[in-house]
């Protein structure tokens, strides 16, 4: 099953290892220290030009998760979990 994260970026969600809502989440240093260092390390994908509302992070086969900043709320994309899920 593939969960739609924003714009046109599409996951298995196997490889989604946590979604988490930005405003809630950012309020902690060592979150907003591991944000800025993946910035910086080149393992961020946005998906919006607007301020993000959520990111996920999302294992892949080189070893340290990629993150990935959506537009969508991650209550949003937890209901496109399940609902995909129960189908």
């Amino acid at each position: 099953m593939y969960v739609h994260l924003g714009q046109s970026a599409v996951l298995p969600h196997r490889e989604i290892l946590g979604i988490f809502d930005l405003d809630n989440a950012s309020w902690a240093y060592k979150t907003r220290e591991f944000l800025e260092r993946a910035e910086r390390e080149g393992r961020t994908i946005w998906l919006t030009e607007d301020l993000p509302r959520s990111f996920i992070l999302a294992g892949g086969k080189e070893g340290l998760p990629k993150v990935y900043m959506s537009p969508l709320t991650a209550a949003t994309i937890l209901g496109r979990m399940r609902q995909k899920s129960i189908e």
